[in-house]
């Protein structure tokens, strides 16, 4: 394996510095704006702010800044892996692409790796492999050469798949403002395709289209992306989903903490500050108003308040408005909302280590989606519906060493592969025999709960044996999260990395916007209007920080200054 470029000391002891000079950093006493929790549509946020001139204050319960994206460390200084949490690829990473703009605009730079354009996902069925190439036309032929009797179901969904992408690039490319009429002209016939679908599931639009069960699979092959069976899942955001990789798929060189780790030193350099080890109690609301926050006593210290004139949160969307503000601060149509939430589907990752070179085993930089059979619907719905003993149906494997050879130092020690395999499963704490609702910080590693985390993952590693024959012979380290675990380190209801489920009835202008119900509160993250992922994270920071200014430049219209 290629070990060159940047070396693992020189990244780890970069952000082990960062991180521990931040969990030391004082709190201000006052702040223009307070962000609760760095995921990155918070770091996003806050950097655009003080960019522009704010004091801005980020406030961690957690010891890394990234929330979702970051990554943990395992094993002696001399032969370290490193883990990614979520990040494990993202699209549209070229010049001109949504990530690179949104980072460059902050004065950020990085190199991205390119996963196998000719096949950056690969599906795995118990008698078709599919791989799916970062072009548009390339995978419409590719349908087309498989299933060559639904040639016109497939352009049919093609043409609505290249319609999202044309619409979405000229809303994100004009960042919130009204498209000039010209560009509006030349996508109206997209526009007009895709309005009877924009209340459709992916399942109601795919089922007069596409009559073979093995063409959806294909189809719906990436919905692990999202987490949501076709029946439950919005086509806008299917769709949509699909058409970011079809613009690249990427990896950020350096790994996935990279972002965050640029953007904390952003917001430093622009005069803010980065709070690591921080959790918030409380958001200060006083005659309506958000006015601040109140960190969690800490080390023999009391809590103490920060003043603040916006409060930003990243931090759970349920969690937020029920907790840290408080039903009773809340109108009764938000405490109703909030009650009827549905959380997108959850997730089991095991974290190994390989000794020896993954391409000997024909490991490459595509990510693996292997399903046991092609009903999509009963993959998610038997997931929850089981009884008992807790079993998944298929997997997705993917490895940082080999999308990102460059840093191999970085992910895995010399002559050793780092691999990430994770399945669906439910999230309730009673199926995993947790004690309590399993969801808080002090939840106990029960019996039961030990019992079922070993067996899936010894389930995980047999799927992964399989896959790749030799690999299990070749584990030397092993190490596995629940849903139980995600929701300890980043507060997560329902232990989901997805937020709110994307349905019809949760997404886009269904979904919640950036304004919070009270004076003072916006919100940012996986479950605010531009959805969930890193790309989704990162727009709807962009475009919190954009509503912040509007609404502060109005306020001033109106108070005469």
């Amino acid at each position: 394996m290629t070990q060159l470029g940047t070396t693992a000391s020189g990244l780890e002891k970069a952000a082990r510095t960062g991180s521990a000079r931040r969990a030391r950093t004082s709190a201000p006493d006052r702040v223009d704006v307070a962000v609760i929790g760095s995921g990155l549509g918070g770091l996003v946020t806050a950097a655009t702010l003080a960019q522009q001139g704010k004091r801005v204050a980020v406030f961690e319960s957690h010891y890394t800044a990234g929330g979702c994206a970051t990554q943990f460390t395992r094993g002696p200084k001399s032969a370290r892996y490193h883990f990614d949490v979520g990040l494990h690829y993202i699209g549209d990473c070229a010049a001109d692409g949504t990530i690179p703009r949104i980072l460059r605009g902050l004065g950020i730079d990085l190199s991205y790796a390119e996963l196998d354009p000719d096949g950056f996902d690969t599906l795995v069925f118990p008698d078709l492999r599919f791989r799916i190439p970062a072009d548009l036309e390339r995978y419409r032929d590719r349908l087309v050469e498989t299933f060559p009797h639904e040639r016109r179901g497939i352009d049919k969904y093609v043409a609505l798949v290249r319609a999202v992408m044309k619409v979405g690039r000229l809303l994100d490319v004009h960042e919130g403002k009204r498209p000039p009429l010209l560009d509006l002209a030349r996508v109206a016939l997209d526009a007009l395709r895709l309005g009877p679908h924009q209340e459709a599931t992916i399942g109601q639009v795919l089922a007069p289209m596409v009559r073979d069960p093995r063409l959806k699979a294909v189809i719906l092959g990436q919905s692990g992306d999202y987490g949501l069976p076709p029946s439950r899942a919005s086509a806008v955001l299917h769709m949509g989903l699909a058409g970011h990789y079809f613009r690249g798929a990427y990896y950020p060189k350096g790994g996935g903490q990279i972002i965050a780790d640029r953007l904390c030193e952003r917001i430093e350099a622009f005069g803010g500050s980065v709070h690591l080890r921080a959790p918030i109690e409380q958001v200060l609301v006083e005659n309506g108003r958000a006015l601040g926050v109140r960190l969690a006593p800490r080390a023999g210290e009391p809590a103490r308040d920060v003043r603040a004139d916006i409060v930003v949160s990243n931090a759970d969307i349920s969690r937020t408005l029920l907790e840290l503000v408080g039903k009773e601060h809340l109108p009764s149509e938000w405490v109703r909302k909030v009650d009827r939430f549905e959380m997108a589907a959850a997730l089991f990752m095991t974290f190994v280590g390989l000794e020896g070179d993954g391409r000997a085993l024909g490991m490459t930089s595509t990510n693996i989606w292997q399903f046991d059979g092609y009903d999509m619907e009963g993959f998610y719905r038997d997931a929850d519906a089981r009884t008992g003993e807790i079993s998944v149906a298929g997997c997705y494997i993917t490895s940082a060493s080999l999308k990102d050879p460059e840093s191999a130092l970085h992910h895995a020690p010399a002559g050793h592969t780092n691999v990430e395999v994770m399945s669906i499963v439910p999230a309730s704490p009673a199926r995993w025999g947790a004690e309590g609702d399993g969801f808080d910080w002090g939840y106990k590693h029960t019996a039961a709960y030990e019992s079922q985390k070993q067996r899936l993952e010894d389930e995980m590693l047999r799927r992964l044996d399989a896959l790749f024959p030799g690999a299990g012979a070749r584990v030397v380290f092993r190490e596995s999260a629940t849903p139980l675990s995600h929701a300890r380190f980043t507060g997560a209801t329902g232990g989901t990395g997805y937020g709110l489920a994307a349905t019809p009835a949760q997404f886009m202008r269904a979904r919640p916007g950036y304004r919070g119900p009270i004076a003072g509160l916006y919100l940012v993250g996986a479950s605010t209007r531009a959805g969930h992922g890193i790309v989704g994270a990162m727009m709807g920071g962009r475009a919190a920080a954009l509503r912040i200014a509007r609404d502060g430049a109005a306020a001033r219209v109106a108070s005469g200054a």
